[in-house]
């Protein structure tokens, strides 16, 4: 499946202060965006958290947009909504958070410099985002990596169960 040049893919995730209603809102939120909208999101997962396992898991989910913002505009939006949910970008990794959004795609772009790398780098590999993505484009090519299908494969969806709404 080739993506048209305006559409991208983030992923939201939150483990902090009712995460559930952190990404519900932020998925409100991203239709907010100017010349932006949200054209679909996938069901809400729990995951347990990457990197240090003293902290709660995560609600995760991908939402699908249409938009005329330019990749680096689109970022700098996603994290404005970051801060509204109290996100502070300290460097820490990993860590608990109210909010993170993530830059997935942006149409079938390949970006590397400073602050932004499309294909997000850590998409391949994150069975919390591939799920949640494959729901909403089953038949899609990553750029750079293959067919998404192909990527599910390769990853244990270990503790990711999706979540009743």
């Amino acid at each position: 499946m080739n993506l048209d040049p305006r559409v991208a893919f983030v992923a939201l995730g939150s483990n902090l202060d009712e995460p559930r209603v952190h990404v519900l809102r932020a998925l409100a939120e991203l239709s907010e965006l100017p010349q932006t909208r949200c054209t679909g999101h996938s069901s809400l997962y729990s995951s347990a958290p990457l990197g240090p396992v003293d902290q709660p898991a995560f609600v995760n989910a991908v939402a699908r947009l249409e938009t005329q913002l330019e990749p680096r505009e689109l970022l700098d939006a996603l994290l404005g909504i970051e801060r509204t949910h109290g996100r502070s970008r300290d460097g820490a990794r990993w860590g608990p958070r109210t909010l993170d959004l993530d830059l997935l795609l942006y149409g079938e772009r390949q970006i590397d410099e400073p602050g932004l790398t499309v294909p997000h780098p850590g998409l391949t590999a994150r069975a919390f985002v591939l799920y949640p993505l494959a729901e909403l484009a089953p038949g899609l090519a990553i750029p750079g990596a293959g067919p998404l299908h192909t990527l599910l494969s390769q990853v244990d969806p270990g503790g990711l169960t999706a979540i009743e709404d």
